[in-house]
């Protein structure tokens, strides 16, 4: 692996050691990076709960609300990696600033938008300086804790955050819709961002490794352009159907871009992925359950977004509050796997069974009907699902970045959250399709005006949805159990700790 990759921005050494100024005021930096990675992490969730608003106000249609979810996630996902070696070249401080801004001023130009075009700019723009602040906040934090028993401290509040903010976004889009309006979700960005970069110009310093670092330009377009291409292939399918060539075109050309991605980080001097990362079997076999958990928990997330408002009647901040008990059954399992049964089991057994279980919640959810009751029906298998995904994503992260280097520990993390966010985007875009697709075929040969008739087409556009999202948990379970190895990890206790955004 070179000396100079991406990951130069999550080494710790004495030649990047702060200030003793930055040093003394160690905690207080810490709550700034805290507030900008809150401000990330909930744009992942908090526009969801407003989507519904959003969708009747702009008036874009069902095939098009995937790409306001999709947008933030795919440019994230494709320019991650960038965004720490821009870090190196230009200065911490310098990125971390500039990433804040930038996302407060698209944030506003998303809260005023008055057409589809515009807010989904605006969500791509959100997402391509999210990518920039994620890494950025990484290697801040590496530098500024260089005790390792306060380092430990600062990752874990750091990791709290990073977990809870997709629930406090579920939870803030639904009060801030009902309060205000859907504009609002967008907007109170703006006033985080605020307080965010006041105490980055006060604290930070602008540590940077530009050395000999350069840009990938080469593979960042290869990677950016091979993903969009895959997800707009997906989404196409419902518009234009499986056999057109705007559908099966972009497919093809999205996986030879990624295999021309993929040769090109052999050959590339500063890779933005070295391919060494991997190969080894138990963190491959993590990438891809963390791929796959993702893109069936982003379609939980949509479409029981619009069952619970549009069908059963509950108002925006009511919708954020149903789906806690679910974020409240994968933390307490978050926190199981992680710390009992991966240790005591092995990653072979404990990820398949999460798998095995979110998939029988999942399939238990396709029982919902028109008059549906919520406790009945959608509670008992939220709190399955979310127990489930509890063994998973936690344990497939940690898996996922174990047993690294400190040279390898940012790449590592940067990956686990490109595949997070690329199997949101392509999971949000094909379970769209198929649901849309279901309506459509639902509503042939029946009276289409009828309330009654529209209503049932919407619940078969759920139900396809998540018999789908069931479909690829069962064959997580499947794929995990093959490729994972016999035995319980050995932890390295000279890794460099790593945080999941």
């Amino acid at each position: 692996m070179s000396e100079k990759t991406l990951t130069d921005d999550a080494r710790v050494g004495a030649a990047e050691a702060p200030p003793a100024a930055a040093s003394s005021k160690r905690w207080w930096i810490l709550a700034v990076i805290a507030v900008a990675q809150l401000m990330v992490v909930l744009d992942a969730t908090i526009v969801n709960i407003a989507l519904p608003s959003a969708q009747a106000d702009l008036g874009f249609s069902d095939g098009n609300r995937q790409w306001i979810v999709t947008a933030y996630a795919l440019s994230f996902a494709s320019l991650l990696l960038l965004g720490g070696r821009i870090a190196d070249l230009f200065g911490r401080k310098t990125a971390f600033l500039i990433g804040v801004v930038g996302f407060a001023a698209v944030s506003a130009l998303g809260g005023a938008a008055n057409g589809f075009g515009m807010l989904v700019t605006a969500r791509a723009l959100q997402g391509a300086f999210g990518a920039l602040l994620a890494p950025t906040a990484l290697s801040l934090l590496n530098t500024t804790f260089t005790d390792a028993r306060e380092r430990a401290r600062a990752f874990s509040v750091y990791g709290a955050i990073a977990g809870a903010g997709g629930a406090v976004g579920l939870l803030l889009g639904g009060v801030l819709t009902d309060t205000f309006d859907w504009r609002s979700t967008l907007y109170v960005n703006v006033a985080i961002a605020v307080v965010a970069f006041a105490g980055g110009m006060a604290l930070l310093h602008n540590h940077r490794d530009a050395g000999n670092a350069k840009l990938d330009v080469p593979g960042t377009v290869l990677v950016a352009a091979g993903l969009f291409s895959l997800v707009y292939g997906f989404s196409n399918a419902e518009t234009h159907d499986w056999g057109s060539p705007l559908t099966w075109g972009f497919l093809i050309a999205g996986v030879a871009l990624l295999a021309a991605f993929a040769w090109w980080q052999t050959k590339a001097k500063y890779p933005l992925l070295p391919l060494g990362i991997l190969m080894d079997r138990n963190r491959a076999a993590s990438f891809l359950a963390v791929l796959i958990s993702a893109g069936g928990m982003f379609g939980v997330f949509l479409f029981l977004t619009y069952y619970l408002q549009l069908n059963l009647g509950f108002s925006p901040t009511k919708t954020g509050v149903a789906f806690l008990p679910m974020i409240g059954g994968l933390m307490v399992t978050a926190q199981i796997g992680t710390q009992i049964l991966v240790p005591r089991f092995g990653p072979k057994v404990v990820i398949p069974l999460g798998f095995a279980v979110s998939a029988a919640g999942m399939a238990w959810l396709t029982d919902i009907g028109v008059g549906s009751s919520y406790l009945s029906a959608v509670l008992p298998q939220l709190i399955i699902t979310g127990l489930g995904l509890g063994l998973v994503m936690p344990a497939a992260m940690q898996m996922g970045t174990g047993g690294v280097t400190a040279d390898e520990a940012g790449v590592a993390s940067a990956t686990v959250n490109a595949m997070q966010q690329v199997g949101g985007s392509i999971g949000t875009a094909l379970l769209n399709t198929l649901a849309a697709s279901a309506a459509t075929d639902y509503l042939a040969g029946k009276d289409a005006t009828s309330k009654l008739v529209q209503a049932q087409a919407t619940i078969e556009s759920y139900t396809t949805a998540f018999w789908w999202s069931a479909g690829m948990f069962a064959a997580g379970a499947v794929i995990a159990f093959l490729l994972f190895r016999k035995g319980v990890p050995q932890q390295d206790a000279n890794a460099a700790p790593v945080v999941h955004m």
